[in-house]
């Protein structure tokens, strides 16, 4: 009876014990057992015949649901049965004047409006693959991001006729075939295709035009963004498509939700995580042509939202619009996203109240990623043992300077010890495959790192620096390139921009690392916008650089613009910055120097410049 009595206060304590001693291990385990569970039910699709695309499953939403509201659009309510009726008139028209079949590849050159949806709906129908052009490239990016996803069809927008214009020419001597969506078109060498669109039939396709699409067929070409050169396309296999899709599920959310998609549909947020996981979920989505901070809380709450994304700078700039009584007069329960900085995320959570930031690390091309399941402020994820014997990943030693990652006397790279920065890597294995760039088998291999931990061994260089923390938090660090290392120290460029921003007259930075003749390294310099109706505060600049900085990390140059170039995905444009230097001779904007002599920071004159140049002032 004594043993039975202790064996059950065992168990009674056991919990207790757990709590105490682990306490995330309970919401480490539901993770893990989600994340397994996702990955069973994708590999089941897999071996169904036909297989069981996000399409598929769009259809079946079709059938369960055919009333419920899918799309709502400036004032427009489109049903998941609208959405496949129009699809199957695109579908038609397209095969009918386009001569689409089943493993072509379409460019679409589009905003966010009904339209983008109904077009990719209509290339999937067709087992086509859709290359997601970002609509505000122009010239030599446009014709290189068409070439290299291998598309002999563009669908363009109306509003972006003139840049299809500016490179008719060159498509044309590839043979391809350009329409724009609009009832007629005076461009020779460009077809209308709404007109063709409206004649055709919306009855259903038939399965047999997709009969050859598996799970690792080409979904969609995603580009990356292009801040450090031209865009590379990723390949987004259909089993890839279907693990994005899985994003929302993961995180909590239900079919009744509504989801605000107001990121741009050629980012893999916004396609595949916004839309794909709200097909997978069968939720309605509040579709917007593009972010606006000043309408944002309305359409919220005119809809009804629950589910928000973000990246970026989204949310500090919900910050920093004027305060409102109606702040927390909203139904959104759940926030999406990843690049919230610590300050922000604090901001957000005390003004518009008891939202679930749901914060997560990830990348287009990547075989890995992270997601704080359980809140912490300012991490991107856990690290936890189940997580990591599904996908083999380690923080390894980088040397900024050399751009390379340390190696032993054996050629093998070295781990970062627990609490400091290193380079992430992650095993490529049948699990975690990395599919690489379309048509550029350079880039590609560039991502791949040899030689790791035993020869022969294969990972992906996720070419960004995250940090694990004692209780097992991961933090975003910076990305290669952003990092720079001066008097022998790495600097971390968004450590320096978040200390910056907490100044009063600094409303937002972008650090980053310029060339000095004759001088090893990179310098500090940034970019600031200036809160409205604030001037730079040198003074207090300099003594709160010199109070959160060391020496090494404390920018020796400030750029004041009047706003800061970021790209469509909201990332801060550094290398042309960077290029331009703190010549007063190049750079038209004001230019400060930190003067340590002064212990201010001092306009930059010509006569400083070549001073510094002919270190006749020591830096």
């Amino acid at each position: 009876m004594y043993i039975i009595f202790t064996l059950l206060a065992s168990v009674a304590i056991l919990p207790l014990l757990l709590c105490s001693f682990c306490p995330y291990f309970v919401p480490d385990v539901l993770y893990v057992v989600k994340c397994i569970g996702r990955g069973i039910r994708i590999r089941s699709y897999a071996k169904k015949k036909p297989f069981y695309s996000t399409l598929e499953k769009f259809l079946e939403v079709v059938q369960k649901q055919p009333d419920k509201p899918f799309i709502v659009f400036e004032n427009k309510t489109y049903s998941y049965l609208d959405a496949d009726k129009q699809s199957n008139k695109v579908a038609s028209a397209l095969q009918k004047h386009a001569g689409l079949k089943q493993g072509d590849t379409v460019a679409m050159f589009l905003g966010n409006e009904p339209d983008f949806i109904w077009i990719w709906l209509a290339l999937a129908k067709l087992g086509c693959a859709a290359a997601l052009l970002n609509y505000n490239i122009r010239s030599k990016s446009l014709l290189h991001c068409f070439s290299c996803c291998g598309a002999h069809v563009l669908i363009a927008a109306p509003e972006l006729k003139g840049a299809v214009e500016d490179v008719l020419a060159s498509l044309q001597e590839q043979n391809v075939s350009v329409f724009i969506l609009s009832e007629e078109s005076t461009t020779p060498g460009i077809e209308s295709l709404n007109d063709k669109i409206h004649q055709a039939s919306d009855q259903p396709l038939p399965q047999s035009l997709r009969s050859n699409v598996t799970i690792k067929s080409a979904a969609v070409y995603i580009y990356t963004s292009g801040t450090t050169g031209l865009p590379k396309a990723a390949v987004i296999t259909q089993e890839r498509l279907w693990a994005g899709a899985s994003f929302l599920r993961i995180n909590g959310v239900l079919s009744q939700d509504v989801v605000y998609v107001n990121l741009p549909l050629y980012h893999s947020a916004g396609f595949m995580i916004g839309l794909m996981g709200s097909i997978d979920m069968g939720t309605t989505i509040v579709l917007r042509r593009k972010f606006s901070a000043s309408q944002f809380w309305d359409d919220c709450r005119k809809h009804n939202v629950t589910v928000i994304q973000y990246i970026g700078e989204v949310l500090r700039y919900l910050c920093n619009i004027p305060k409102q009584d109606s702040d927390r007069d909203h139904k959104v329960r759940i926030a999406i996203g990843n690049g919230v900085r610590v300050e922000v995320w604090k901001d957000f959570l005390n003004r518009f109240g008891n939202i679930q930031v749901c914060e997560f690390y990830a990348a287009t091309e990547g075989n890995i990623g992270f997601l704080n399941y359980v809140g912490k402020i300012g991490a991107v994820g856990r690290a936890n043992y189940f997580h990591k014997k599904l996908l083999p990943y380690a923080l390894i030693q980088y040397d900024t300077e050399r751009e390379e990652p340390v190696r032993d006397s054996r050629g093998l790279c070295v781990p970062t010890p627990k609490g400091e920065t290193g380079l992430l890597v992650t095993k490529i294995t049948k699990v975690a495959p990395f599919i690489g760039y379309a048509r550029n088998p350079q880039q590609t291999d560039k991502k791949k790192l040899r030689d790791v931990f035993e020869k022969g061994d294969l990972y992906f260089n996720s070419g960004d620096l995250l940090k694990i923390d004692h209780d097992n938090f991961v933090y975003f660090q910076d990305r290669i390139g952003d990092t720079f290392r001066w008097k022998g120290e790495n600097v971390a460029t968004t450590e320096v921009a978040d200390i910056l921003t907490m100044i009063d007259c600094i409303e937002e930075a972008n650090v980053y690392g310029v060339t000095v003749p004759d001088h090893e390294g990179r310098i500090g310099m940034a970019a600031v916008k200036l809160v409205e109706a604030k001037q730079l505060e040198c003074d207090k600049i300099y003594n709160h650089a010199v109070s959160y900085l060391p020496i090494y990390a404390r920018p020796r140059f400030l750029r004041i613009q009047n706003s800061l170039e970021i790209t469509g995905t909201f990332k801060q444009m550094k290398v042309k910055l960077a290029e331009e230097g703190f010549n007063p001779a190049v750079v038209q904007d004001p230019l400060y120097f930190l003067n340590e002599n002064e212990k201010t920071y001092v306009p930059m004159t010509q006569e400083m410049y070549n001073a510094i140049i002919s270190k006749h002032v020591k830096l």
